[in-house]
């Protein structure tokens, strides 16, 4: 399955998390606009409706764009830090998808979404990406060629319950193997390494990620060979 405007707008993602873990884990749609409201009412004068994408939001963001930049923001990194319990894994087996964390620099795309249409679809942007709450949404700036880009974005929160802070075997080892509704975090990995490369991007990080993991489902594929004559 892969996720669509409609799934979102019919509030199944909410429902996908409550069917995976516990109703009280995701937020109803009062407490998703409770939410918003107050990302909104911290939103810098002057401030565009722009959007920073660093993960799925590069391959499939479900939303108008009215002006796509690469760009790059300082102070946060990209990691495989946020568990995935339903979305790209499960709860016995759960995947990894990406977030922002404090530290370093992430390079991206930020989108500008058309001002008539632009709080309808941060509705359903925050039921896409605050379903459980595991963010903080921020307005960062991003540098893109010579212009500073005031944007929004989503930060982990590492006093989430799915927050994961694992090392680079254990990232790969859950990459390789788990998958969820919308599929594996493999695919998540391999199609936010080919967006970014659309746009020129090369991150190291992923790249040595998808290396290994390709590896490790290699490895385990490969057939056993009995030495037993």
């Amino acid at each position: 399955m892969t996720l669509s405007r409609r799934y979102l707008e019919e509030g199944q993602m909410r429902a996908l998390y409550v069917a995976a873990v516990a109703e009280d884990r995701a937020l109803t749609d009062e407490q998703l606009s409770a939410s918003l409201t107050a990302t909104l009412a911290k939103k810098p004068k002057g401030a565009g409706w722009w959007v920073f994408g660093y993960g799925s939001l590069l391959w499939n963001p479900l939303f108008p764009i009215a002006e796509a930049r690469a760009g790059i923001v300082y102070g946060l990194h990209r990691r495989f830090c946020l568990r995935s319990l339903a979305s790209r894994g499960t709860p016995d087996q759960p995947g990894l998808v990406l977030a922002l964390e404090p530290g370093g620099a992430c390079q991206g795309v930020v989108y500008r979404l058309p001002s008539p249409l632009a709080l309808d679809e941060l509705h359903l942007l925050w039921r896409r990406e605050m379903v459980v709450a595991a963010y903080h949404p921020r307005w960062i700036q991003v540098h893109s060629g010579d212009r500073r880009i005031t944007a929004l974005t989503f930060v982990v929160r590492r006093d989430h319950v799915q927050y994961a802070r694992l090392s680079h075997e254990e990232e790969t080892v859950v990459i390789a193997q788990a998958c969820g509704a919308f599929g594996s975090s493999c695919d998540y990995l391999m199609r936010t390494r080919a967006a970014l490369a659309s746009h020129g991007i090369v991150d190291r990080y992923l790249e040595q990620l998808a290396r290994d993991v390709q590896r490790r489902q290699l490895a385990c594929a490969a057939p056993v060979v009995s030495d037993v004559k």
